[in-house]
Protein backbone atom coordinates (compact mmCIF):
# COMPACT_ATOMS: atom_id res chain seq x y z
CA UNK A 1 0.00 0.00 0.00
CA UNK A 2 1.36 3.40 -0.95
CA UNK A 3 2.10 5.82 1.95
CA UNK A 4 -0.69 8.12 0.72
CA UNK A 5 -3.12 5.20 0.81
CA UNK A 6 -2.04 4.31 4.35
CA UNK A 7 -2.68 7.87 5.52
CA UNK A 8 -6.13 7.86 3.96
CA UNK A 9 -6.90 4.58 5.73
CA UNK A 10 -6.08 5.77 9.25
CA UNK A 11 -9.22 5.20 11.36
CA UNK A 12 -11.23 8.24 12.38
CA UNK A 13 -13.81 8.74 15.09
CA UNK A 14 -16.54 7.09 13.01
CA UNK A 15 -14.44 4.01 12.29
CA UNK A 16 -13.35 3.68 15.91
CA UNK A 17 -16.96 3.99 17.06
CA UNK A 18 -18.06 1.25 14.68
CA UNK A 19 -15.16 -0.96 15.81
CA UNK A 20 -16.10 -0.44 19.46
CA UNK A 21 -19.74 -1.30 18.70
CA UNK A 22 -18.74 -4.48 16.83
CA UNK A 23 -16.41 -5.65 19.61
CA UNK A 24 -19.04 -4.89 22.25
CA UNK A 25 -21.61 -6.88 20.31
CA UNK A 26 -19.23 -9.81 20.01
CA UNK A 27 -18.52 -9.77 23.75
CA UNK A 28 -22.26 -9.75 24.50
CA UNK A 29 -22.93 -12.65 22.09
CA UNK A 30 -20.09 -14.67 23.57
CA UNK A 31 -21.18 -13.93 27.14
CA UNK A 32 -24.75 -15.01 26.39
CA UNK A 33 -23.50 -18.23 24.83
CA UNK A 34 -21.26 -19.03 27.80
CA UNK A 35 -24.10 -18.34 30.21
CA UNK A 36 -26.40 -20.65 28.25
CA UNK A 37 -23.87 -23.42 27.67
CA UNK A 38 -23.08 -23.93 31.34
CA UNK A 39 -19.33 -24.00 30.79
CA UNK A 40 -19.34 -26.75 28.17
CA UNK A 41 -16.46 -25.05 26.34
CA UNK A 42 -13.51 -24.24 28.57
CA UNK A 43 -10.85 -23.43 25.96
CA UNK A 44 -11.02 -19.65 25.43
CA UNK A 45 -8.91 -19.73 22.26
CA UNK A 46 -11.33 -22.14 20.60
CA UNK A 47 -14.15 -19.68 21.22
CA UNK A 48 -12.12 -16.66 20.08
CA UNK A 49 -10.77 -18.00 16.76
CA UNK A 50 -13.95 -17.30 14.74
CA UNK A 51 -14.05 -13.72 16.03
CA UNK A 52 -10.42 -13.24 15.00
CA UNK A 53 -11.32 -14.42 11.49
CA UNK A 54 -14.36 -12.16 11.23
CA UNK A 55 -12.62 -9.10 12.67
CA UNK A 56 -9.55 -9.57 10.47
CA UNK A 57 -11.85 -9.92 7.46
CA UNK A 58 -13.71 -6.70 8.31
CA UNK A 59 -10.49 -4.76 8.79
CA UNK A 60 -9.02 -6.21 5.59
CA UNK A 61 -12.01 -5.25 3.46
CA UNK A 62 -12.10 -1.79 5.02
CA UNK A 63 -8.38 -1.23 4.48
CA UNK A 64 -8.19 -2.61 0.95
CA UNK A 65 -7.90 -0.12 -1.87
CA UNK A 66 -9.66 -1.62 -4.89
CA UNK A 67 -8.72 0.13 -8.13
CA UNK A 68 -11.51 0.84 -10.60
CA UNK A 69 -11.48 -1.39 -13.66
CA UNK A 70 -13.76 -2.65 -16.39
CA UNK A 71 -13.87 -4.90 -19.41
CA UNK A 72 -11.35 -7.67 -19.81
CA UNK A 73 -9.31 -6.80 -16.71
CA UNK A 74 -12.38 -7.04 -14.49
CA UNK A 75 -13.46 -10.33 -16.09
CA UNK A 76 -10.00 -11.84 -15.54
CA UNK A 77 -9.89 -10.64 -11.94
CA UNK A 78 -13.37 -12.03 -11.23
CA UNK A 79 -12.46 -15.38 -12.80
CA UNK A 80 -9.27 -15.61 -10.73
CA UNK A 81 -11.11 -14.67 -7.52
CA UNK A 82 -13.91 -17.21 -8.13
CA UNK A 83 -11.39 -19.94 -8.90
CA UNK A 84 -9.42 -19.02 -5.79
CA UNK A 85 -12.60 -19.19 -3.70
CA UNK A 86 -13.45 -22.63 -5.09
CA UNK A 87 -9.97 -23.93 -4.25
CA UNK A 88 -10.20 -22.57 -0.71
CA UNK A 89 -13.70 -24.00 -0.31
CA UNK A 90 -12.56 -27.44 -1.45
CA UNK A 91 -9.40 -27.65 0.65
CA UNK A 92 -11.12 -25.93 3.57
CA UNK A 93 -13.88 -28.51 3.78
CA UNK A 94 -16.67 -26.20 2.65
CA UNK A 95 -17.15 -27.96 -0.69
CA UNK A 96 -16.83 -31.70 -1.24
CA UNK A 97 -18.17 -34.35 -3.66
CA UNK A 98 -21.82 -35.34 -3.33
CA UNK A 99 -23.24 -38.71 -2.40
CA UNK A 100 -23.52 -39.82 -6.03
CA UNK A 101 -19.74 -39.50 -6.35
CA UNK A 102 -18.76 -41.13 -3.07
CA UNK A 103 -21.53 -43.74 -2.62
CA UNK A 104 -22.90 -41.95 0.42
CA UNK A 105 -26.51 -41.44 1.63
CA UNK A 106 -29.03 -40.97 -1.18
CA UNK A 107 -31.31 -38.37 0.39
CA UNK A 108 -30.50 -34.79 -0.63
CA UNK A 109 -31.42 -31.87 1.57
CA UNK A 110 -30.40 -29.17 4.02
CA UNK A 111 -29.47 -29.73 7.64
CA UNK A 112 -28.88 -27.01 10.21
CA UNK A 113 -26.82 -27.32 13.39
CA UNK A 114 -27.58 -24.46 15.77
CA UNK A 115 -26.03 -25.78 19.00
CA UNK A 116 -22.53 -24.56 18.19
CA UNK A 117 -20.42 -21.72 19.60
CA UNK A 118 -20.78 -18.30 17.92
CA UNK A 119 -18.92 -18.20 14.64
CA UNK A 120 -18.93 -21.97 14.26
CA UNK A 121 -22.70 -21.95 14.07
CA UNK A 122 -25.40 -21.90 13.15
CA UNK A 123 -23.86 -24.14 10.50
CA UNK A 124 -25.79 -25.40 7.50
CA UNK A 125 -25.04 -28.59 5.56
CA UNK A 126 -26.38 -29.42 2.13
CA UNK A 127 -26.02 -32.96 0.84
CA UNK A 128 -26.58 -33.24 -2.90
CA UNK A 129 -25.89 -35.73 -5.64
CA UNK A 130 -22.93 -33.82 -7.05
CA UNK A 131 -21.75 -31.68 -4.15
CA UNK A 132 -21.86 -31.36 -0.40
CA UNK A 133 -21.68 -27.93 1.22
CA UNK A 134 -20.73 -27.33 4.85
CA UNK A 135 -21.42 -23.67 5.56
CA UNK A 136 -19.60 -22.55 8.69
CA UNK A 137 -20.03 -18.78 9.30
CA UNK A 138 -16.43 -17.83 10.08
CA UNK A 139 -15.10 -19.79 7.09
CA UNK A 140 -17.63 -18.24 4.74
CA UNK A 141 -16.67 -14.75 5.86
CA UNK A 142 -12.96 -15.54 5.77
CA UNK A 143 -12.84 -17.22 2.37
CA UNK A 144 -15.12 -14.64 0.77
CA UNK A 145 -12.82 -11.92 2.10
CA UNK A 146 -9.74 -13.64 0.69
CA UNK A 147 -11.44 -13.94 -2.70
CA UNK A 148 -12.37 -10.25 -2.64
CA UNK A 149 -8.81 -9.26 -1.72
CA UNK A 150 -7.41 -11.52 -4.43
CA UNK A 151 -9.70 -9.75 -6.90
CA UNK A 152 -8.30 -6.40 -5.74
CA UNK A 153 -4.76 -7.74 -5.99
CA UNK A 154 -5.23 -9.04 -9.53
CA UNK A 155 -6.72 -5.73 -10.60
CA UNK A 156 -3.88 -3.83 -8.95
CA UNK A 157 -0.92 -5.82 -10.20
CA UNK A 158 -1.98 -9.18 -11.65
CA UNK A 159 0.10 -11.23 -9.24
CA UNK A 160 1.07 -11.79 -5.64
CA UNK A 161 2.59 -15.25 -5.35
CA UNK A 162 3.32 -15.17 -1.62
CA UNK A 163 -0.21 -14.01 -0.75
CA UNK A 164 -1.77 -16.65 -2.98
CA UNK A 165 0.25 -19.43 -1.41
CA UNK A 166 -0.54 -18.23 2.10
CA UNK A 167 -4.22 -18.00 1.22
CA UNK A 168 -4.27 -21.62 0.13
CA UNK A 169 -2.48 -22.60 3.33
CA UNK A 170 -5.20 -20.92 5.41
CA UNK A 171 -6.67 -24.41 5.37
CA UNK A 172 -3.91 -25.70 7.62
CA UNK A 173 -6.25 -28.40 8.91
CA UNK A 174 -5.75 -30.00 5.48
CA UNK A 175 -2.26 -28.93 4.47
CA UNK A 176 -0.42 -29.11 7.80
CA UNK A 177 -1.00 -32.84 8.38
CA UNK A 178 0.44 -33.49 4.91
CA UNK A 179 3.49 -31.43 5.77
CA UNK A 180 3.69 -33.22 9.10
CA UNK A 181 3.67 -36.60 7.32
CA UNK A 182 6.61 -35.49 5.18
CA UNK A 183 8.49 -34.22 8.22
CA UNK A 184 7.74 -37.37 10.16
CA UNK A 185 9.12 -39.53 7.37
CA UNK A 186 12.34 -37.57 7.65
CA UNK A 187 12.47 -37.34 11.42
CA UNK A 188 11.04 -40.77 12.24
CA UNK A 189 8.47 -39.50 14.73
CA UNK A 190 5.24 -39.79 12.79
CA UNK A 191 2.59 -40.12 15.49
CA UNK A 192 3.89 -37.29 17.67
CA UNK A 193 4.29 -34.86 14.77
CA UNK A 194 0.89 -35.71 13.30
CA UNK A 195 -0.82 -35.34 16.67
CA UNK A 196 0.79 -31.94 17.20
CA UNK A 197 -0.21 -30.85 13.71
CA UNK A 198 -3.87 -31.79 14.12
CA UNK A 199 -4.02 -30.29 17.61
CA UNK A 200 -2.74 -26.89 16.45
CA UNK A 201 -4.42 -26.77 13.03
CA UNK A 202 -7.07 -24.18 13.87
CA UNK A 203 -4.63 -21.90 15.64
CA UNK A 204 -2.14 -22.13 12.78
CA UNK A 205 -4.82 -21.54 10.17
CA UNK A 206 -5.95 -18.46 12.08
CA UNK A 207 -2.42 -17.04 12.12
CA UNK A 208 -1.97 -17.73 8.41
CA UNK A 209 -5.37 -16.22 7.61
CA UNK A 210 -4.57 -12.98 9.44
CA UNK A 211 -1.17 -12.73 7.74
CA UNK A 212 -2.77 -13.37 4.34
CA UNK A 213 -5.41 -10.69 4.85
CA UNK A 214 -2.70 -8.24 5.90
CA UNK A 215 -0.57 -9.00 2.82
CA UNK A 216 -3.45 -8.83 0.38
CA UNK A 217 -4.75 -5.59 1.90
CA UNK A 218 -1.35 -3.90 2.15
CA UNK A 219 0.15 -5.34 -1.07
CA UNK A 220 3.64 -4.08 -0.16
CA UNK A 221 5.20 -4.94 -3.51
CA UNK A 222 2.88 -2.73 -5.52
CA UNK A 223 2.98 1.04 -5.98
Amino acid sequence: MHPERAVRRLPGVRELTVAFAVLTGEVVVLALYLADSGGAYTDPLTLLYPFVWVNAALVGVWAADVPATEGRERAVAVAVAVGYLCVLAYFGGVLSPGYALVDGPSTPGWYVSANLPPGYGPAAVYEGALATLILVPYKLVGYATLAYLVYATVVDAAGAAISGVLGLLSCVSCSWPILAAVLSSLAGSGSAVAAAAYGQSLGLSTVVFVVTVALLSWRPSFG
